[in-house]
């Protein structure tokens, strides 16, 4: 069993109700899955958008579980509880009903064309840095740093726990 931990965010209604409930019935989703245990997630938070402004606040939280699944098997099924909550790919950071992004994998380093682990973007992402900090405070990055200094070094994107 590998501990994964899994980005998620929403910032618009879909066909499961607005953007918090949308991340709670995704993560009902993602325990019931056989080979997903152990979830622990971290509180919710409001985050101004990153990229494109004329769009809704996020909602973002990180979940932490255990799971026999491989890194891809585990990304085709976050995308298809993506799906299924009516996620939509039409722009680049914009705005989406859930997106749920694998942002460690145990140790595994992977870059292929479908996934890059760890995300090559966590280090520059308070939204996901703050709720990881709840679930894994002893992390540190790739290249060495603590959760809090690279906090340090990243605008706080107008985070704020619900």
């Amino acid at each position: 069993m590998k501990t994964v931990y899994i980005g998620l965010g929403s910032n618009l209604s879909g066909s499961m109700g607005d953007p918090q409930k949308q991340m709670q019935t995704a993560l009902e989703k993602i325990s019931d899955h056989p080979e997903i245990h152990q979830l622990n997630t971290s509180s919710f938070y409001r985050t101004s958008p990153v990229g494109p402004q004329d769009q809704p606040d996020f909602i973002n939280a990180v979940a932490q579980a255990k799971t026999s699944l491989t890194p891809l098997a585990l990304l085709d099924y976050l995308q298809q509880i993506e799906n299924e909550h009516g996620r939509e790919r039409k722009e680049y950071w914009g705005a989406r009903t859930l997106d749920l992004d694998i942002l460690i994998f145990g140790q595994q380093s992977i870059h292929n064309t479908r996934l890059i682990i760890p995300h090559p973007r966590i280090e520059e992402r308070a939204f996901v840095l703050v709720p990881l900090l709840e679930v894994k405070p002893n992390f540190s990055s790739a290249s060495g740093k603590s959760i809090t200094d690279l906090l340090a070094k990243c605008s706080d994107q107008g985070i704020v726990k619900l």
